[in-house]
């Protein structure tokens, strides 16, 4: 495992982690979901002081986890000991984003977006609500 994971990671860190878990969890990691991610990262003020130099540390430090049997549930413990709660909807928000990236969502995202709506604790209104907007967001003509 690399040196991420023996650190805290920042919650900026479980933001980046959460997206790439999504872009992989169909197996097929898609470029406009690396550019989402990247834009993401390039754009949003929670990512400000963020260095994205760690974004393929975190993917290393993602694939790594997820090779794991229960890697999945390794990184929601890292999100949990890292992701502040005022950031879990921002986390479902840009997790949503990155599965309507290219335009589908395949069955094992919208497995993985159920589970993180669990593991973030998720009003399922509020999680509606986030889920309708990045549906309007990356609707295409």
């Amino acid at each position: 495992m690399n040196d991420l994971t023996a650190h805290p990671l920042s919650p900026q860190d479980c933001l980046v982690a959460l997206m790439i878990a999504v872009s992989a969890s169909d197996e097929n990691i898609r470029t406009v979901e690396l550019v989402k991610i990247q834009s993401t990262v390039n754009h949003l003020p929670i990512f400000a002081d963020y260095d994205d130099d760690r974004i393929s540390g975190m993917a290393e430090t993602v694939f790594d986890l997820l090779e794991q049997e229960d890697g999945l549930d390794a990184l929601f413990g890292l999100l949990r000991d890292n992701l502040p709660e005022r950031l879990h909807e921002t986390a479902y928000a840009l997790a949503c984003d990155v599965a309507a990236a290219d335009g589908t969502l395949a069955e094992a995202e919208l497995r993985l977006l159920e589970e993180i709506r669990y593991e973030l604790d998720l009003d399922r209104l509020h999680a509606a609500a986030i889920e309708r907007g990045a549906r309007a967001r990356h609707m295409r003509a």
